[in-house]
Formats: C-alpha cells, sequence, structure tokens
C-alpha cells in the first residue's frame, strides 16, 4: 500500500498539470450500451480455510470477474451480504483485505457472507464513459450495484440486504455506488478516503490516483468541466445518502499504535514509509473526512465519525475501523 502511496504523490507532482490540461480540453462520447447476455455464475471453488473463491462473468464489464467469499456462520440459512473494496491498487500485490485483515477469523460467528471483488485498480469503481487504452473497460457501478448482488443472492441465500465498506480510494467509491444505487445499500463504511471528489482539490486527487494506473480521467468522468464530475461526487450529492447507517473514520497522520517496527516484521525501512508517507496521505483523509461531517450536518443526515488522534494510511488501522463498524453494520442488515 506504501509504494501505492509514493506513487500517488509521485503523480500529483508530476502529471497532474498536464492531466489537468487534457482534462479541461479533451471531448469524449460515452460508448454505446452492450447488448452481450446476462450477467451469470461460472464456478465456486474452495480457498483457503473457509474462504471460497467465485468467478462470474459481468455483462456490463464483458469480462470474466473474481471474488473472494466468506459464507455465513450457517450456510443453510439466510444471510446478508457485507462487501469490502479494496484501495487504489484494487487487491493486487498483497493489497487486498484478503491479506491484511482476518475476515474469517472476525466473521466466524457472524451470520453475514463477506464478499470481496478481485481488481479495480485505479478506477474508482465507477462506470467509465469509455473504454480506457490502459486500464480497459471499467463497469464497476453497474457490475457491483446490478449485477452481482442477484447472483451472490442466489448462490449464498441472500437476504436482499447489503453492505459496502473500502479502504483509501474506494472510501469514496463507496459512497458514489449508494449515491448512484439508492437503497442498494443498508450500511456504508469510508475509511480514510476523500469523498469530495468534484471540486479542484479533490479532482486532482482523483487524476493521481488514475495516473498511477496509466489511466486517463477524461475517460472516466470527462473533462473535469463536465457535470459528470458533480454527478459522481458524494459530498454533492450526499441527501441520497440519507436513511443509511454511515460510519467514516480517519486516522490524524501521527504516528500511532500500529506505526511500530514490532507490527512491520521488524523492517526500519517500512515504518519509515508508514509514517512518513502513510502519515501524509492520512492527513490528507483526515481534512476530507472533516468536511464530509460537516457537509452531512448541514443536511442534517446522522452519521458515525471515528477521529482517531493518531494513526497513518495502512491496513492495521482499517482492520480496526471494520471491527469497530461492524456493530453498526449488523444492526442495520438485521433490521
Amino acid at each position: 500500500m506504501l509504494d501505492h502511496g509514493r506513487a500517488l504523490l509521485r503523480s500529483c507532482c508530476l502529471v497532474l498539470p498536464l492531466l489537468a490540461a487534457a482534462a479541461l480540453a479533451a471531448p469524449v462520447q460515452a460508448d454505446p450500451p452492450t447488448t452481450e447476455a446476462a450477467a451469470r455464475l461460472l464456478s465456486v471453488t474452495p480457498g483457503e480455510g473457509r474462504a471460497q473463491r467465485v468467478t462470474v462473468h459481468s455483462a456490463a464489464m464483458r469480462a470474466d470477474m473474481g471474488l473472494t467469499v466468506f459464507p455465513a456462520r450457517d450456510p443453510d440459512a439466510p444471510a446478508p451480504v457485507l462487501y469490502l473494496l479494496n484501495g487504489s491498487a484494487g487487491g493486487i500485490d498483497g493489497s487486498s483485505w484478503t491479506d491484511h485483515a482476518d475476515l474469517a477469523g472476525f466473521f466466524a460467528g457472524e451470520q453475514v457472507t463477506v464478499v470481496v471483488p478481485d481488481g479495480g485498480e485505479g478506477s474508482y469503481f465507477t462506470d467509465w464513459r469509455v473504454d480506457d487504452p490502459a486500464l480497459g473497460r471499467q463497469r464497476w457501478a453497474t457490475f457491483l450495484t446490478a449485477e452481482l448482488p442477484a447472483l451472490i443472492d442466489a448462490e449464498f441465500d441472500g437476504t436482499g440486504a447489503d453492505a459496502v465498506a473500502g479502504i483509501s480510494m474506494a472510501a469514496a467509491s463507496v459512497f458514489q455506488l449508494a449515491v448512484a444505487a439508492p437503497g442498494r445499500y443498508r450500511a456504508v463504511g469510508s475509511y480514510s478516503g476523500c469523498v469530495r471528489t468534484s471540486d479542484p482539490v479533490g479532482q486532482a486527487m482523483v487524476a493521481a490516483v488514475v495516473a498511477r494506473w496509466q489511466g486517463n480521467p477524461v475517460n472516466m468522468w470527462g473533462p473535469f468541466t463536465d457535470p459528470a464530475w458533480a454527478a459522481n461526487d458524494a459530498y454533492l450529492q450526499a441527501e441520497k445518502l440519507r436513511g443509511a447507517t454511515l460510519y467514516v473514520s480517519s486516522g490524524s497522520g501521527a504516528p500511532g499504535r500500529f506505526d511500530t517496527v514490532e507490527e512491520l516484521d521488524g523492517n526500519p525501512g517500512k515504518l519509515a514509509d508508514q509514517i512518513t508517507l502513510g502519515g501524509a496521505l492520512e492527513a490528507i483523509t483526515a481534512r476530507c473526512t472533516h468536511q464530509l461531517q460537516a457537509r452531512l450536518r448541514q443536511l442534517d443526515i446522522p452519521a458515525t465519525f471515528d477521529f482517531r488522534p493518531t494513526g497513518t494510511h495502512s491496513w492495521k488501522y482499517w482492520e480496526q475501523d471494520l471491527h469497530n463498524s461492524w456493530p453498526l453494520f449488523r444492526a442495520a442488515l438485521n433490521r
């Protein structure tokens, strides 16, 4: 994650001016709608421990999509579903929830199915306007909100009640998905993200994340002046979040309980990166999170905010955030 953070900060400094110029000038037209057959389940195979590897075909993505699924405590009884989205690396190179959180152990006694999709690096898990030369076809919002839930519910006896949570890049995406599909999620968890994406600072962050994976943000929502940026900005569209249980967290960027050499396998180099790069990224997300809190208060939308006085942009804190938010999610999923 810190390697990706270093690249993100470098992208902000080196390539953003070029992207901004392109985004202000480049026209873009949407791809025609697909006529491919409906999404379908392809396979379910045993994984490690309680995990199962699932492959589904997405008509929207025109691709076979991989997932890791942890079935509910009683797989023969109906269960709600919690979707966990990875950060800007999309779960590759050891950057997934399945690599850094004890999902099998923590949820072993819970009547909930946990789903972790593979992929999505640099995509913001949204529907891109056109296919990108580097990132290809990105129709994540359609896949996650319209195609996947029915397939998961049919295979794992879902109740129709869903929650979604995400880290870093996906901490903005989870709110965008909730805005795009009102009522789809009963609960939303956002850990260490910047939800405001259409103001100049937000656009700079989005462009840097997309550029880290050689993508062009113009292909996502058009030029920076396009109304699609505001339409996909959950900060501006926050009224559509009303009624969902919301949990938002961020550290301050200052070193905390998990920023020690012992937590990082005795590697002082990793610790230095986590404190410097991870601290800088988390300080940015803390500012964003305070902005979102003010926005939701202005709209009188209830939400739980957890501002940790310390903590960097790193996995141990996100695992803790998941544990802290789960009681709220459980209540929302079973109400």
